[in-house]
């Protein structure tokens, strides 16, 4: 490969066939303080994020939040990314008994049920203000997601005779021979944000408005020994159409310690046109989430997809339940997070760990958050800027 091969598995976004009404989309996670805190943010973002987290914290405090943050994650499932490795290293001229067993573990690995990639990511830029009680915000963004698995089943065999690997000669050649097709969706947003909070902010609603321009992707690259996996210049053009979409959220807080916060996103399922024909629609996806705050400087938070989300690889769902923590020291000049999620639909998935820290020196902020995922060798990562008023 002519670079990391984990980034080559973070575009890996593929998929066999695009039916003619599709339906996929995770609830991705958005912004390193979520990141850090296992992607718990319904109840907890009050900054300018909350104009994709939940639109009724932008209420929750009355301050001006200008924030640029990027971020993504990739899960290698069945250790597809190093049977795909091996592939690309594999020595074709190498006609051994001992190469031709390898082969066909390889092809074996990529073949495996189950043995898929997903990938999902977000970025822009998000802004808060507010009118006493009103809050608003709006953000400028990409939340991209997608998924993939071989569909052309990799082949172990010999050449130039495939059915006879048993007559060696100086032209044979031991060959793997497969294709993966690709596909990804682009959601880039205008999304535009107003709360309101009532009884000394006991509890606040808000809603988001979104114009969705959808760039939907479907292409295949080929899978073969001895060359790289080629996915960037393989996605083919992108069908693009727009559309809008409707959040709703909510907040009470019955105490100053505690909050608990929903969300339902995408209401009004929207729906784009399919690359290759066909639509693609984004179903509503609703979250559930609980802050508690024992102390001043210590937040304990949770959140739960109240659905199951659907995604780009076939018989592959999205169910997270997420936990948290950040600790802050110094009046805030540092924050301490750490935290972990589990997908609830597949019920031999680990909790994922996390971690992550903010700096924050008068009005400007830095954060940064991650994890990884060590049995699937998964990892995510997110980092912003803000100033915050």
């Amino acid at each position: 490969m002519h670079c990391l091969f984990p980034l080559r598995i973070g575009v890996l976004l593929a998929v066999s066939a695009w039916p003619s009404v599709a339906s996929a989309a995770e609830f991705v996670i958005s912004g390193p303080r979520a990141m850090g805190m296992g992607g718990a943010g319904v109840a907890v973002t009050t900054n300018a994020l909350a104009t994709y987290w939940n639109p009724a914290g932008l209420a929750m405090t009355q301050t001006v939040d200008v924030r640029l943050q990027g971020g993504g994650q990739a899960t290698d499932r069945l250790g597809i990314g190093d049977a795909l490795h091996d592939l690309e290293n594999f020595d074709r001229g190498d006609i051994s008994q001992a190469n031709q067993v390898k082969a066909r573990s390889i092809a074996d690995r990529i073949n495996r049920p189950g043995a898929t990639v997903s990938v999902n990511g977000s970025a822009g830029l998000y802004f808060k203000g507010h009118l006493g009680e009103h809050a608003f915000g709006f953000n400028v963004s990409d939340v991209a997601t997608g998924g993939g698995f071989v569909s052309t089943p990799v082949n172990a065999h010999c050449n130039p005779d495939p059915k006879d690997c048993s007559t060696v000669t100086s032209e044979t050649t031991v060959s793997i021979t497969g294709a993966m097709a690709l596909r990804g969706l682009e959601a880039r947003q205008l999304a535009f944000s107003y709360a309101y909070a009532f009884s000394d902010k006991t509890f606040a609603i808000g809603i988001t408005a979104k114009v969705i321009q959808g760039a939907a992707y479907n292409g295949s690259t080929t899978l073969q020994e001895g060359s790289g996996v080629s996915t960037t210049d393989h996605f083919g053009k992108p069908n693009i159409s727009t559309t809008y979409g409707i959040d709703i959220g909510a907040i009470y807080r019955p105490s100053s310690w505690i909050r608990v916060g929903v969300v339902a996103k995408d209401i009004n399922t929207p729906t784009f046109d399919a690359a290759g024909g066909g639509t693609l629609k984004l179903e509503p996806q609703v979250r559930v989430g609980l802050a508690v705050n024992p102390y001043s400087t210590l937040t304990l938070t949770a959140d739960v997809d109240a659905t199951s989300n659907k995604t780009f690889v076939p018989n592959v769902k999205s169910q997270l339940l997420s936990f948290g923590l950040e600790q802050t020291v110094l009046s805030e000049f540092l924050s301490f997070r750490i935290g972990t999620f589990k997908n609830m639909q597949d019920a031999s998935a680990p909790f994922v760990p996390t971690a992550g820290l903010g700096i924050r020196w008068f009005n400007f902020r830095a954060d940064a958050g991650g994890g990884y995922d060590f049995r699937e060798k998964g990892a995510l990562v997110s980092a912003s800027v803000s100033m915050t008023f």
